[in-house]
């Protein structure tokens, strides 16, 4: 049902809107698809230049903590070279050559201390002691230190818990241990360097890292554990994830990954030595081209095109169609019957000739309807002359018929009466060949036929005319009363008991004119009034033909319209009543119908 509605919406949409909508359409597919690639562009574009930017802030802030960590490593190798390796610790102490170097650095450090291949404390700085119960041989660290001489150990951030001191906080640090060689007169044995690095010291060069809108910077040690992230609580808490393995299986570049639900690129970069990794994070969600006031941007430029592309369709499309719509309403002038319209004849070639041709073809359709008119007329004119003749002779031979009967009865002052009257009633019946008569003419005709009827039938009836006299020059049509009059006379009065009645009236009614006969005879079945203005074959009486009213009816709807006619009533015993319908139409205007 909506298909056949759309169907038929389109089916009606005019040439201009058509064109319009095409053209609309094609203009936006082809933005659409540009905007497609120009976007997919710009945003291959804009990644590369992220990834770019990720590496060159991921080359600085690598560049810082090595600074950092290369400044810690110094530190360890004034404490081993320049203090531990040249002090015979059976005969002095270190401690107040460790504070020095300690105060000098107390920004970054938080501890140092000097071990015991055993565990034993030798020195500390600002540590006192180590915390009771605490044995350090078995923390993993201290094993890894010694199997491993030659390298540099770095734990991940932890919470301080080897030495007592008198603060009573917790103090996130990241150990440093290296092995060292202890002099003790002259023996020598291996010992622990150890240095508490302070994480918020690292933690402030990482943090104030910033990654474009929703970027982000973490750090983690080379078997994946997590050294710095943002949100470092939260991950720990289980609150938030982070992509770690695939990060610490990953050599230093760049790469795309799908996790939580989004797209987002990663850089990776190594630590120097540390076995540490840098990563930097950039959700796409986070890109120029994401975020709302890019796409607010895009849309108001989409917008802006869409705007000046319907302009421009819109002009195109009122330039092609405008000389098509001058046209149509020629066209449908035309349609209306007003033949005489100007047709358009603008625009291109194409339309211009379709106009000439147009309108050639209107004057030829008139010149043909004229001619129509003209035949049909002629036609018109002979049928009803055709039909007219059938009633003069029916009713010529009724009157002769009745003087015949006078004359056998010697009733010669009467037939010359007759005689007269039908003189008079042949006078108005050939009117010159009209067809049309006024009012007052008709009547009088009835009139001369009535008379005559009424002395056939020794005053067996009498007969009443009534009409306004602004009526009588009105147009009515010839012989249209004596043959209903005669109905009424032959099968309505001459069977019945007592005196008969017939009325003749005539008014005006809306622009309407009215004729009503009625009598109060025998009267007719409904089956029997309806037959006679039917089409079916009319069975004739004794006396005349019985096609008489079918004839007046045929007559009036041939001149007047098939709007006109005859309306009949009637009842048994009750009597008949006819109405004739014409327009009330002055007589003059009706003698040019005439052609007179």
């Amino acid at each position: 049902m909506a298909k056949e509605t759309w169907t038929q919406l389109w089916k009606k949409t005019s040439i201009r809107y058509t064109i319009f909508i095409y053209f609309t359409v094609s203009a936006l597919v082809a933005m659409l698809l540009s905007g497609i690639a120009l976007y997919a562009q710009m945003s291959h574009q804009l990644t590369a230049v992220v990834q770019e930017e990720s590496q060159a802030v991921l080359s600085q802030v690598n560049r810082t903590v090595d600074s950092y960590l290369r400044t810690i490593m110094k530190l360890s190798d004034s404490l081993y070279y320049g203090v531990i390796k040249n002090a015979d610790l059976s005969k002095e102490t270190i401690g107040g050559q460790i504070t020095l170097l300690y105060d000098n650095n107390k920004d970054s450090i938080a501890n140092i201390a000097l071990l015991s291949k055993d565990g034993e404390l030798l020195a500390a700085v600002p540590a006192a002691r180590l915390k009771t119960g605490l044995d350090v041989t078995r923390e993993e660290w201290f094993g890894n230190t010694l199997e491993r001489t030659d390298n540099l150990h770095f734990t991940t951030p932890h919470v301080q818990y080897i030495f007592d001191n008198n603060e009573n906080q917790y103090r996130w640090v990241i150990t440093l241990t290296r092995a060292v060689e202890i002099t003790h007169g002259t023996s020598t044995d291996q010992g622990i360097l150890l240095i508490d690095i302070r994480y918020n010291s690292l933690q402030q060069i990482l943090e104030n890292i910033s990654l474009g809108n929703q970027g982000y910077l973490y750090m983690i040690s080379g078997n994946g554990e997590l050294i710095y992230h943002p949100r470092m609580q939260l991950i720990e808490s289980g609150q938030m994830g982070e992509n770690i393995e695939k990060a610490a299986g990953y050599r230093d570049g760049s790469y795309r990954e799908e996790y939580g639900g989004e797209m987002r690129d990663v850089s990776v970069k190594s630590v120097g030595y540390t076995g540490w990794k840098l990563l930097s994070v950039t959700p796409e969600k986070g890109l120029p081209l994401s975020n709302l006031k890019m796409r607010l941007f895009v849309v108001f430029v989409v917008a802006s095109f869409l705007l000046v592309l319907v302009l421009i369709n819109a002009f195109i499309s009122s330039r092609i169609t405008n000389p098509i719509q001058e046209l149509e309403k020629s066209v449908n002038a035309i349609e209306e019957g007003e033949l005489d319209t100007q047709v358009y004849t603008g625009g291109s070639y194409e339309i211009r000739h379709l106009g000439r041709s147009i309108g050639d073809m209107a004057k030829r359709i008139k010149t043909l309807m004229e001619d129509i008119v003209t035949e049909h007329e002629s036609k018109r004119k002979s049928e009803f002359d055709t039909l007219q003749s059938q009633i003069n002779p029916h009713f010529l031979y009724n009157t002769l018929d009745i003087i015949v009967w006078m004359i056998e009865n010697e009733q010669k002052q009467e037939a010359v009466k007759v005689v007269t009257a039908l003189a008079r009633f042949f006078r108005i019946s050939l009117s010159r060949g009209k067809s049309i008569i006024p009012v007052r003419d008709e009547l009088e005709h009835v009139r001369n036929y009535l008379m005559i009827q009424q002395m056939r039938f020794k005053n067996k009836f009498v007969y009443v005319i009534d009409a306004e006299e602004e009526l009588m020059d009105m147009a009515s049509l010839k012989l249209m009363l004596q043959p209903l009059v005669e109905n009424a006379v032959y099968h309505g009065m001459e069977f019945m008991d007592g005196d008969g009645e017939i009325r003749i009236k005539v008014y005006g009614n809306k622009g309407d004119l009215w004729f009503e006969i009625k009598d109060n005879g025998l009267g007719m079945t409904e089956e029997q009034a309806e037959s006679l203005l039917s089409d079916k074959p009319h069975v004739s009486s004794r006396r005349g033909s019985g096609i008489g009213v079918k004839n007046v009816n045929e007559r009036i709807k041939l001149y007047f319209g098939d709007s006109y006619g005859l309306f009949i009533q009637s009842e048994p015993d009750e009597g008949t009543l006819i109405r004739i319908h014409l327009p009330a139409q002055p007589y003059r205007e009706n003698m040019e119908r005439e052609g007179t």
